[in-house]
């Protein structure tokens, strides 16, 4: 979402050059490959059996970020993806010159540095990787108010309110800057990669930031409940706002702004809402951060394996995790820690359910699950469009039943209008998608070769065709390749619980569980451990379950070399 989704199913529609659409997702996820092989990645069966430190099960950002740390803190590290691409949800391919995204599209904060600095952002420092950056700064937006053009900032969104809502609009909005203000410096007094999971936090977190916190007062500790709580203290009325903010809670957390931490709001406050700030693509998309991250892990001496799923976690007579069995032949031991880098529910599958602690077992079962996604992906025809065209449009098409009504909000990313280079000359690329609304009930049990499949398909995506069409009305008619993905295409190439965007675990109503599990051995990282789900969220995560993992003087020494 701001910041989260696979090599897609082709799917027939009504535009030219239909042929090249019948190619089989197999032979699409393998054209798709992005990353340069190795030896190492591309091993097979018996020969994938090694001996290593610690095992990272998925090439997820969050899986990436804490193989690649841990390499850097001397361990030998190595990284299991099931898929032939590494990436996780933030993987992308490539079909006929097009460069396809799986998921995330809108950045900022990579480039910071110091405490202020995204979670990314830090563990990029730490790896030496510097991506190629291209700065920002406004969005369309398409809501039941208008169209506007909105631009991270300062005093922009003043304007907007003042012509949609008027001067109370625009009061209130100045309220609520001034009742994020504290929250938004005490957000970005202890940076997540401070903390670790042990009583080592006392030093790293609480005791290096300790000043910080006391001069803060009790800001930092309202940043533990629902953001909805933050807007009701600020006495905020106004309905646009209110579902602003809700739309903005959601997009960083799949839940509207009673579920989302305040925290995470206030961090975003801090780096959208306030002077000389800016949004950054990474030049090459999403791939270009996986392969900075890639390159990181193997600076360190850590290693990537691709194709390499893995089946179960394997368990010691004492109940220990003591490594993984991969799918087809081969097993890797590790000596220190298994790491699993997939959600809640999938780790589960990979563990005997007879020998763990049932109470944790059935605790982590049933933690709620956000719904699934439908995805558009399209290239076409460019041919006198607009050279100012956006690189990102949000539609909300009503804010009756909410935002996380399906059907409903539609998010669209035009990469190429930012790096030409992601499509071929005189061609965009585009993915528009329903972010975290799509039931997976209606599509339990569907055979995706079956014409029911098929229909539904094409049912469910009319509602990405119209959104695109308020930005670029004769899409159709551009269109050259279309590619549609469903919550079957997200359980199967994600390797995700009903193609799930990850724990709807609200604010207020219950706590991420972090990196430890009370099986020895076993570690956690990703968006099931740490709120947000979004790329910083899983950063952040990757980080502090490295962390956990080593001398608290090794921490320390990292935190002083990436300026926090």
């Amino acid at each position: 979402m701001l910041s989260k989704h696979i090599g897609w199913e082709p799917t027939r529609t009504n535009i030219r050059a239909r042929s090249n659409l019948t190619v089989s997702i197999r032979s699409q996820s393998r054209d798709a490959v992005a990353v340069p092989s190795s030896p190492m990645r591309q091993l097979t069966g018996d020969a994938r059996s090694l001996e290593t430190d610690v095992v990272v099960i998925g090439s997820g950002i969050g899986g990436l970020c804490c193989g690649g740390l841990l390499a850097k803190y001397g361990y030998k590290v190595t990284v299991c993806e099931s898929h032939s691409i590494p990436g996780g949800a933030a993987h992308s391919w490539m079909r006929d010159g097009f460069h396809f995204e799986s998921g995330p599209s809108l950045y900022s904060g990579m480039a910071g540095r110091g405490k202020e600095a995204n979670p990314l952002g830090h563990v990029l420092t730490a790896l030496g990787v510097e991506l190629d950056l291209i700065r920002y700064n406004t969005w369309n937006v398409v809501v039941p108010e208008g169209n506007f053009l909105t631009r991270i900032g300062n005093d922009n969104f003043y304007e907007v309110l003042n012509k949609i809502r008027g001067p109370e609009a625009v009061a209130e909005w100045a309220r609520l800057q001034e009742a994020m203000r504290p929250l938004a410096k005490a957000a970005a007094l202890m940076p997540p990669t401070a903390f670790r999971y042990d009583p080592g936090v006392l030093f790293t977190a609480i005791g290096r930031y300790l000043p910080a916190l006391i001069q803060s007062g009790g800001d930092a500790a309202r940043l533990s409940g629902p953001f909805s709580t933050i807007l009701d203290f600020a006495d905020i009325r106004d309905p646009f706002i209110r579902n602003w903010m809700d739309l903005l809670s959601f997009l960083l957390s799949g839940l509207p702004a009673n579920g989302t931490i305040a925290a995470e709001v206030a961090y975003m406050f801090n780096e959208w809402y306030r002077p000389d700030c800016y949004l950054e693509f990474p030049r090459g998309g999403s791939q270009a951060l996986v392969q900075g991250l890639v390159e990181g892990l193997e600076r360190h001496g850590g290693r990537l394996m691709l194709s390499s799923h893995v089946e179960k976690v394997n368990l010691d007579n004492k109940g220990a995790a003591t490594g993984v069995a991969l799918r087809g032949g081969g097993m890797v031991k590790a000596k220190k820690a298994v790491i699993s880098n997939a959600s809640v529910w999938d780790t589960l599958k990979m563990l005997p359910p007879d020998r763990l602690p049932e109470q944790w077992r059935r605790t982590r079962q049933e933690t709620p699950a956000c719904p699934s996604f439908m995805h558009l992906h399209i290239g076409f025809d460019a041919t006198g469009l607009d050279p100012s065209l956006e690189l990102h449009h949000i539609v909300v098409n009503t804010w009756t039943g909410g935002v996380t009504a399906p059907q409903n909000v539609v998010l669209i990313s035009i990469p190429s209008v930012m790096d030409p280079a992601m499509a071929p000359q005189g061609k965009h690329c585009l993915h528009a998608y329903l972010p975290a609304t799509e039931p997976y009930e209606l599509w339990k049990g569907l055979d995706r070769r079956s014409p029911q499949y098929a229909a539904l398909k094409e049912e469910r995506s009319q509602v990405l065709w119209a959104g695109v069409e308020k930005v670029i009305p004769d899409i159709r008619k551009r269109a050259e390749l279309v590619m549609v993905g469903t919550p079957l295409t997200h359980e199967r190439f994600l390797r995700r619980h009903r193609g799930s965007y990850g724990p709807a675990i609200a604010a207020g109503k219950g706590f991420f569980p972090g990196p430890t599990t009370p099986i020895p051995g076993l570690y956690c990282c990703g968006d099931s451990t740490f709120p947000g789900i979004g790329i910083p969220a899983v950063a952040a995560s990757g980080a502090i379950c490295a962390n956990t993992l080593v001398p608290v003087w090794d921490h320390w020494k990292l935190l002083d070399e990436i300026g926090v």
